[in-house]
């Protein structure tokens, strides 16, 4: 799991909260990780593969919302690959880990370890963070007709930028002036926590706010199409704010225990002797809640392909297609467009005036699209009523 207890762990002289949770039964907790990990990564990679029987999913065009669902997967992925790879030493190598509690030790490679496998979890899930708050950002501004591929140049360095700095700047000042220093005081503790918690709950307080401004503007955007809001377009709105719904319970549901468990360890910190009777509840509260979070932190990869596409089945298929290329549909059609031209000037006004409805059309069609992708019947019911199937 994701937890910045794993950096604190690499200190010798770590708080008695942060024993008493990594010291609790580590061989079910690792063999917990390693399970719930390799799950999720195997579900995650057999939900992006394509499918036998299955036509691949069309966009309009690419979209940098696309873009963003596959990285948000990626850092997942390797994210758990983290887990399973630490995991697997803590299991195989015990005798290596004992180093890491050796104060003033010889040996710099379990410490080594111990510190770069946690700030590769710890960068990769934070990373996840920020991709998750550009998508909302990216939602938004789609229907507002702000967004293109464009802007995910911007994205990756707000994401990336944002990651690496916050990660460095956290364990620079929990190992500061040295690993075997740190500890000493919360004042190294906290801004370690505050970095890495900072993108977990920007994501939790300010996505749900900029969804719900998504839906909003996608309501707007479907009536102001034709002029009406039909069953098929209640239905559409109805399906993007349902994903929007899933995403956010995913990831609910995936990290509330984190924030549990350590706002109890924060607790427990704060008590001269954790080991005090009237505190029993709060530390089998703590130790369960650590538990969970071996379990769910590496399921999001695997839940969140549910909430971006849906279930996409066991078939998969491996083989090459070729696709069409764009250019050569635009050339023809340009062609069939361009082959009778018209000799009137009032008919050549009325066919631009369609033609710029017609545009309009089609890129709402297009910010919808880009919302509901991975949605099969969202996307013939979208079709269909669009001006340009309907001949208009």
């Amino acid at each position: 799991m994701a937890s910045p207890r794993l950096e604190t762990y690499c200190c010798p002289n770590r708080d008695a909260a942060t024993q008493l949770v990594m010291n609790f039964q580590p061989e079910v907790f690792c063999g917990v990780c390693i399970g719930s990990a390799s799950i999720s990564l195997t579900l995650t990679i057999l939900q992006l593969l394509p499918k036998k029987g299955q036509s691949p999913r069309k966009m309009p065009k690419a979209s940098s919302s696309s873009t963003i669902l596959l990285l948000i997967s990626i850092c997942d992925i390797l994210g758990g690959l983290g887990m399973i790879f630490r995991s697997s030493v803590w299991l195989g190598f015990p005798g290596f880990i004992a180093n890491i509690s050796v104060v003033n030790g010889t040996d710099v490679w379990p410490s080594t370890f111990c510190v770069g496998s946690a700030m590769w979890i710890q960068l990769l899930y934070s990373a996840g963070f920020w991709w998750l708050f550009c998508y909302a950002v990216d939602s938004y501004l789609v229907v507002r007709r702000s967004a293109g591929l464009s802007t995910i140049v911007l994205y990756h360095m707000m994401t990336w930028g944002l990651a690496v700095l916050l990660c460095v700047e956290g364990i620079a000042l929990l190992y500061y002036p040295s690993i075997s220093s740190c500890e000493n005081g919360l004042e190294h503790a906290i801004p370690h926590y505050v970095t890495t918690y900072a993108p977990l709950l920007l994501v939790l307080v300010v996505n749900p706010i900029l969804f719900r401004r998504t839906v909003s503007a996608v309501a707007s955007l479907l009536k102001g199409r034709q002029g009406i809001y039909t069953e098929n377009e209640r239905r559409l709105g109805t399906e993007i704010q349902m994903r929007f719904f899933k995403i956010m319970l995913v990831f609910v549901i995936c990290w509330s225990s984190n924030i549990i468990n350590e706002t109890l360890l924060f607790y427990l910190e704060m008590q001269p002797d954790i080991n005090e009777m009237p505190l029993k509840n709060i530390r089998s509260a703590a130790l369960i809640t650590w538990i969970i979070m071996g379990v769910l932190n590496p399921m999001q990869g695997f839940l969140f392909t549910l909430a971006f596409y849906g279930w996409t089945g066991w078939k998969v298929d491996l083989k090459w297609r070729k696709r069409e290329i764009p250019w050569e549909s635009m050339s023809s059609s340009t062609a069939g467009e361009n082959a009778y031209p018209s000799p009137v000037n009032y008919q050549s006004n009325i066919h631009d005036s369609k033609k710029i409805s017609t545009t309009d059309s089609q890129q709402t069609d297009e910010a919808i699209s880009m919302l509901s992708e991975g949605n099969t019947s969202s996307d013939e019911r979208l079709t269909r009523s669009s001006p340009i199937y309907q001949g208009w």
